[in-house]
């Protein structure tokens, strides 16, 4: 499959209600330095948000989050999606990323489901929700017998500690929503949102290899 390319410190989680929204929003983001940017399918609007931000903001990389099904899997590269993560894993969803061929980020929560991922060709991992399973401690705890996993822990991690998270040796990137709040998509402010980008662009480069 498709390698993933250098996804920088942070991939915000993008929830929108307005596809109409998303041009401008993809526009701030890539202008604060984010490019990998994951519009989630919680939303009826997400698909053609996805189309929208593919046609319109060429620099950035636009993905698909919160994929639970081949179905749903098919609708978002069809829309151009270029990356899918999901929040769990199946064997379903392992024959429709790897059919597909481009990056895909399996969810798990324990070492079982990494190894199951890793079996199916998938080294860069999402875990899940991050916090509430454990983690930087479980992080710590995964690098010793999974030392070729590589993680990008999404919930629960914001601002205040994400950069605890990228100095852990198994950490690629995290994810979080806080680079698109719902107040300041409401607003529609668009510097509040570039400079969030901007501070999340410049926090401190994984060491993870």
């Amino acid at each position: 499959m498709t390698t993933w390319t250098e996804p920088g410190p942070v991939m915000p989680v993008i929830v929108l209600d307005d596809p109409g929204l998303a041009v401008d929003l993809a526009h701030a983001l890539v202008a604060g330095g984010i490019r990998h940017l994951e519009v989630t399918l919680r939303t009826a609007a997400a698909l053609g948000a996805i189309r929208r931000i593919r046609d319109a903001v060429p620099q950035a990389l636009v993905g698909a989050g919160t994929v639970l099904d081949a179905r749903q899997w098919r609708q978002a590269c069809d829309a151009g999606a270029l990356f899918g993560v999901s929040p769990g894993w199946s064997d379903e969803l392992a024959h429709a990323a790897v059919d597909r061929g481009l990056p895909f980020l399996p969810g798990v929560a324990t070492a079982s489901e990494a190894m199951r991922a890793m079996r199916d060709g998938f080294t860069l991992l999402k875990l899940f929700p991050a916090e509430a399973v454990g983690g930087r401690a479980l992080l710590r705890a995964l690098h010793g017998p999974l030392p070729a996993a590589r993680f990008c822990p999404t919930g629960g991690i914001g601002a205040h500690n994400a950069a605890d998270y990228l100095a852990l040796p198994n950490v690629v990137c995290v994810g979080g929503s806080w680079l698109a709040p719902a107040d300041a998509l409401a607003a529609r402010d668009w510097m509040r949102i570039e400079a969030l980008a901007r501070d999340a662009a410049a926090l401190p480069a994984s060491t993870a290899v």
